[in-house]
């Protein structure tokens, strides 16, 4: 093949594409545009999942009238001047690449109005090329317009999810720069629908109200970030957290701002689990809003082609800041007692001449080690012995003795049941006795809206009641009073999911809440009951998690542990 120089139209196709992903990645530029140019009033708007229509306006500073075609040429910016801006860049955007990349793939309609122009300027591109420019009538700011996101390259529409779920990404965006920016005033309205509306009065508790709900915010902890003499001083970490109960069972409820970027970051989300150790139960995720401020020479924004990712000089005193920080406020409002050891473990004395355990048993060589038993399709009848640490259930089989996951089996009963009444189209309902209102975050409300059919056939009765909130008539009997911690966990976690997962997901998500618990006293009776309805199982040896349910010791194994065999 002969090597050549590609095309100007390709080549500004190849770098929009590594910009414009989706829908919410024209939005997040945007909206990044919008807050480096010192807007207070952010708004939003989109159609057809951001496909048909993305128009965003604020108040900034607007593009003077004689620089707003050159706005639309590759690496042109008014952010950095020299490789050296490079290494101390306090801007969202620096690259110049994302009006060229938005343009090279829809169709773009600029109106700004800059400070000092006694009027503003219109411009619109096709295919990255001014068709039209213009004085026009605009106070000070800005408004830009696409329409018809990838027209030019339809087979990236193949890649996109439906409207409703780029919806919830676009959504995801602007919740998390409300949170970024407490003092911007931001405003999503989805086809003709508001979506989000905060308040911009500067206070992040605010904002957390706007986006999660005050039910929520009620539960929020500050991280003030005050002095650590062990730490970078320069690295200033505020913002707020979650108390312990109000774990969630993903990390989806995890923001990150470094300088006020929208970040994802595995060394913050660790650093704020490791915060949370010892004060969340097994499986559960904290909910934390944090902004990690310092300077601009410490922190590497040009390693990712949507800016997503950062990279520190110092790993390790930011780890440190952001854990001490979160922990100090997690002990601040419930102080966590400190278990030590009192005394030795007890140790039985040996009789003289004789020792507990054999040393070095030389004399005949161990035999091999029984191979694993092979799983039977379903289990032998069991008779129940007890329960152990309140988590497990002995019983004793034909064949040796088993130790049951009581919350393990629980779940795997309960999910082939749910299964069961979903394939029959015969969910048992509970109705409430008045209806309850629900209210959800944006991202939940695309997913409700998306879904609100496939929850009908396993039982929710859910209505749209006003903006983001439902009123819940019915749920699934066997969820009952647990359903308002099981539909916020149930719908964040479908936000993530593809689409034909998600009955999977829902039944899954049922089974789990309401099930015996770990550490749930159960009576012989309870037990054996359990037990039973396991013998029936389809597959009674794992959970819907892949976990084992259940163990055998057999026979051969006790008598060779006992010195019978």
């Amino acid at each position: 093949m002969t090597i050549k120089i590609l095309d100007k139209e390709t080549v500004a196709q190849i770098a929009a594409g590594e910009v414009v992903e989706r829908p919410a990645s024209v939005v997040k530029e945007l909206v990044e545009n919008a807050l480096d140019a010192g807007a207070t009033r952010i708004s939003v708007e989109v159609k057809g999942g951001g496909v048909d229509l993305i128009r965003v306006t604020d108040n900034g500073s607007g593009i003077p009238s004689d620089q707003v075609a050159l706005a639309f040429e590759r690496h042109a910016t008014s952010k950095i001047n020299s490789p050296r801006d490079l290494h101390n860049i306090n801007s969202l955007g620096f690259r110049g690449e994302a009006l060229p990349s938005i343009a090279a793939v829809a169709g773009v309609e600029v109106v700004t109005g800059a400070d000092g122009e006694a009027a503003g300027t219109y411009i619109s591109l096709e295919g990255g090329d001014v068709i039209n420019q213009k004085k026009q009538s605009r106070t000070r700011g800005t408004t830009v317009t696409v329409r018809q996101l990838f027209k030019r390259v339809p087979a990236r529409l193949k890649f996109l999810k439906s409207a409703a779920t780029e919806n919830g990404r676009i959504a995801e965006v602007v919740s998390q720069y409300a949170l970024a920016c407490p003092g911007v005033a931001f405003t999503l309205t989805a086809d003709d629908r508001e979506k989000l509306r905060s308040t911009g009065r500067g206070r992040l508790l605010d904002s957390i109200i706007d986006v999660y709900g005050a039910a929520l915010a009620d539960r929020m902890l500050p991280v003030t970030g005050g002095p650590d003499g062990n730490v970078d001083p320069d690295i200033r970490v505020t913002g707020m957290v979650g108390s312990p109960e109000l774990g969630r069972a993903g990390r989806g409820n995890l923001s990150f701002f470094v300088n006020r970027r929208w970040v994802s970051s595995r060394l913050l989300a660790y650093a704020v689990e490791e915060a949370y150790r010892g004060l969340l139960m097994t499986g559960k995720h904290p909910v934390a809003v944090l902004n990690i401020d310092l300077p601009p020479g410490e922190v590497d924004v040009n390693i990712h082609p949507a800016k997503s990712e950062v990279k520190f000089r110092n790993d390790g005193d930011v780890f440190r800041a952001v854990q001490r920080a979160v922990r100090r406020a997690l002990v601040a409002q419930a102080p966590v007692p400190r278990i030590e050891e009192v005394a030795a473990a007890y140790r039985a004395p040996a009789a003289r001449g004789e020792t507990l355990w054999p040393v070095e048993p030389r004399e005949s060589p161990a035999p091999p080690p029984e191979p694993p038993p092979a799983l039977l399709s379903t289990l032998p009848v069991l008779r129940v012995v007890g329960q152990v640490m309140n988590a497990y259930i002995v019983a004793e089989g034909p064949d040796g003795l088993y130790v049951i996951d009581q919350h393990a089996a629980h779940e795997r009963i309960r999910f082939e049941r749910v299964r069961e009444q979903r394939e029959r189209q015969k969910p048992e309902v509970q109705g409430l006795l008045e209806p309850a209102t629900y209210e959800v975050t944006p991202r939940q409300d695309a997913v409700m809206r998306d879904g609100i059919d496939t929850l009908a056939g396993f039982g929710f009765a859910l209505e749209p009641f006003g903006e983001r909130a439902y009123l819940v008539r019915a749920v699934p009997a066997m969820v009952g009073s647990d359903w308002s911690s099981m539909l916020p966990e149930l719908l964040d976690g479908l936000a993530g999911e593809e689409r034909s997962r998600w009955e999977e997901r829902i039944v899954a998500s049922i089974a789990c809440h309401g099930a015996v618990r770990s550490g749930q006293t159960l009576s012989h009776d309870e037990m054996r009951a359990l037990v039973r309805d396991l013998e029936k199982c389809a597959s009674p040896h794992t959970c819907p998690h892949g976990r084992p349910t259940i163990i055998r010791l057999s026979s051969t194994q006790l008598e060779r542990e006992f010195g019978r065999g």
